[in-house]
């Protein structure tokens, strides 16, 4: 899921598409007409894939792109809101802001490391 960030180039596009799959799957199967993956109630599932789809969104912003998006994936943008309100959820994830200055960091690592596959035109 997070491997879009660590390449550049065709590399990066192939695990772009990979992770778009993987949330289609997802969307189309996993939510239904649920509230949660494991129903009407949170459970590990919900609490795994949320912290991923958290930390996804700085990684986004840094990289610009998106997935998560209201009109392509309805379920899972729905699915995120409602697991951000959840009061134990809300007090306990780091904010958008830091999450975005720790990955700023990572991601100049892997850009900048001599295994970063570089695409040229």
């Amino acid at each position: 899921m997070m491997s879009f960030f660590t390449y550049v180039g065709e590399q990066q596009e192939k695990a772009i598409n990979d992770n778009l799959q993987t949330l289609r799957i997802i969307e189309e199967h996993g939510l239904g007409e649920q509230k949660f993956l494991s129903g009407d109630r949170i459970g590990l599932v919900d609490i795994a894939l949320g912290w991923i789809i958290h930390t996804l969104a700085a990684m986004e912003e840094i990289v610009g792109v998106k997935f998560v998006q209201a009109d392509t994936f309805p379920l899972l943008h729905a699915w995120m809101k409602n697991f951000r309100e959840i009061p134990v959820i809300k007090d306990n994830l780091p904010s958008h802001d830091q999450i975005l200055d720790y990955f700023k960091g990572r991601r100049e690592m892997f850009v900048k490391s001599p295994h970063a596959c570089h695409h040229h035109h």
